[in-house]
């Protein structure tokens, strides 16, 4: 079907479903304009009928599940902040404010008191308690209330980290629930909301960083992010090389990068429209600012059974894994303010299928001096980054595609697939706790360097770490991750006393090394090129079964672990005995034989 004339990237029945779009979006302005015009006393009358009714018309088992966990949930969708939440499960919460370089301010908050240890000082210089720094951002439209607003506290990831000894922050984007004021302009204008993910990548994330940093007198942290989060990430990370040292480990939960769409045909045209139109549509402030309006006058149920309609009907998510109970507690807490820039620079990336800066030079349908000739938008350089990179993804998740996020990442990237695993579930479900939480625990293990900083400049020279089949991080050599685009090096000399051929190498933990282990990364330590160049070949050889095709990573075992294939400057290399003589490999003994009938 061709192309409607001056619309340019739209077909007829996408033009169709974006009048449709314009009408709905009218109709929300009209009931939103009708209902605060209504007297409080009509409203809760509304409110009330609409309780019974849906109360008549739901099933027995229904209406007893909401009674008997209403002492639970009530007081969790009813907090009023992310203190409040906190209190509710015993624990002691700070707030703190920053101010980025454009002069927007933007809330903090920090878990770092165990039950018991509100009186104690934490990582406040000489004497007092030196905890781990982990970082926790949220993504998009939310606030970090999405971290604790759970029914049980051994599935809210901050309070188990707060438990194991960690010092846990909490960051906030400019506009939302807590950082809605500049120095410069008002929320009531324009001005204010004109940011999208470029500011986060420049101002945002790493002047939130820095302060922790500063506050805790620590050299690094652990960022862990979800969804927009990762993405804040994955940008920050790319265009601040420094800040690379600063992050010890990046994991990513529910990664966003490139989505590869919209399951909905409407949402889908808006998609390719120009970005005039969505400012038409939403304005140019915050997008859904009504959606607080509707929490408001709806009956808990109802206003559950909308959003678990709406995430279908956009994203075609079924929130099979997630509790009744758990969306009537988190549900209240899912939304906060966002601007419609940041929504149209999703929308940018998403139709050019590129993690790309925000293009402010979107050209007209009958504009041909933009071509992609003479004009091209500043990519996210991601393969620049050099913290390690760990991956935990669902497998039902319609906004990820990990073939095309592995191909924009460094090869030190590994990726961990949860099965019937969609986007929410990473914050809310059920089992979250026993599926995602083991992979958050091992990175952190394994890469979050000690308080003391005793580890750094070991962590500077090794070069090696190892995964096994079943997704768990094995705590044997952390790498060097910023020399990893170099290529193989050449094959030291070995100690005379290091082990024999094939066994495992010295661990920093004494940990064990296990057989089912398989090798990542672009140099060799030492100790692991004189003990384990065959297990060396046997990761090339297992990696070589794989997809030639992708560049980045193959499939290792069946835990839905992603590594880098070995070169074959790795899987060739020049065997080294345990006394230090050389032994000639398969390569070489063919290139004599050949010689020789020469």
């Amino acid at each position: 079907m061709p192309a409607v004339p001056v619309i340019g990237r739209l077909f007829f029945r996408e033009y169709l479903a974006l009048v449709g779009s314009f009408l709905l979006v009218g109709l929300e302005i009209f009931v939103r304009i009708v209902t605060l015009a209504l007297p409080t006393r009509v409203i809760n009358l509304l409110y009330n009928a609409s309780k019974r009714a849906f109360n008549v018309l739901s099933s027995p088992q229904g209406r007893k599940a909401r009674t008997s966990n209403r002492k639970i949930v009530n007081p969790i969708a009813q907090a009023s902040d992310f203190v409040d939440l906190c209190e509710l499960f015993g624990y002691y919460a700070e707030e703190h404010v920053v101010q980025t370089e454009d002069g927007y301010l933007l809330g903090l908050h920090r878990l770092g008191w165990r039950k018991g240890e509100e009186d104690q000082r934490v990582n406040a210089g000489p004497g007092s308690i030196q905890k781990k720094v982990v970082y926790l951002h949220h993504g998009l439209m939310m606030n970090s209330e999405v971290w604790v607003c759970l029914t049980e506290a051994q599935r809210c990831l901050p309070f188990t980290l707060v438990e194991k000894g960690y010092d846990v922050w909490l960051g906030n984007n400019r506009g939302n629930k807590y950082s809605k004021k500049s120095v410069h302009h008002s929320p009531a204008s324009t001005a204010f909301w004109n940011f999208s993910m470029d500011q986060f990548a420049f101002h945002d994330i790493p002047d939130s960083i820095e302060y922790i940093l500063s506050a805790t007198s620590r050299e690094s942290l652990s960022y862990i992010g979800f969804s927009q989060g990762t993405a804040q990430a994955f940008a920050t990370l790319s265009i601040h090389p420094t800040l690379n040292d600063k992050v010890d480990v990046f994991i990513a939960l529910a990664p966003a990068m490139s989505p590869p769409g919209l399951a909905n045909g409407i949402v889908a045209s808006l998609v390719k429209t120009s970005p005039e139109v969505l400012y038409l549509a939403f304005g140019r402030r915050s997008i859904l600012s009504s959606a607080t309006m509707w929490q408001g006058i709806l009956y808990p149920p109802i206003f559950v059974r909308l959003l678990d309609m709406s995430l279908r009907f956009l994203f075609g998510w079924q929130t099979a894994n997630m509790t009744q109970s758990q969306k009537l507690a988190a549900y209240p807490h899912l939304y906060s303010f966002a601007s419609t820039k940041c929504v149209v620079h999703w929308f940018q990336i998403i139709r050019n299928e590129t993690f790309q800066m925000f293009d402010d030079e979107v050209s007209g349908p009958l504009n041909m001096s933009h071509g992609s000739r003479y004009y091209k938008v500043a990519k996210f350089p991601t393969r620049n980054i050099k913290t390690p990179v760990v991956l935990v993804y669902g497998g039902s998740d319609s906004l990820v595609n990990i073939d095309v996020m592995l191909k924009e990442l460094p090869k030190h990237t590994i990726a961990t697939e949860i099965p019937k695993y969609e986007h929410l579930d990473f914050l809310w479900a059920q089992d979250v706790d026993k599926l995602v939480f083991p992979h958050v625990f091992d990175a952190l293990d394994f890469h979050a360097l000690p308080v003391d900083g005793s580890d750094i400049a070991k962590r500077k020279s090794e070069t090696r770490h190892k995964v096994t089949r079943q997704g768990s991080l094995s705590t044997v050599q952390p790498p060097s991750y910023s020399e990893d685009e170099r290529g193989p090096p050449s094959v030291p000399r070995p100690k005379p006393a290091s082990p024999g051929l094939g066994s495992p190498g010295p661990s920093t933990d004494g940990a064990a090394d296990t057989s089912s282990s398989s090798v990542v990364g672009n140099e060799a330590s030492p100790q692991q090129l004189n003990t384990g160049n065959s297990s060396l070949r046997e990761a090339s050889s297992r990696a070589s079964l794989s997809s030639a095709s992708d560049r980045d990573g193959a499939r290792v075992g069946t835990g839905g672990i992603w590594v880098r294939p070995a070169t074959p400057a790795e899987g060739f290399m020049s065997d080294v005995s345990a006394e230090g003589k050389h032994v000639e490999t398969q390569q070489e003994k063919k290139g004599s034989k050949r010689k020789g009938k020469k």
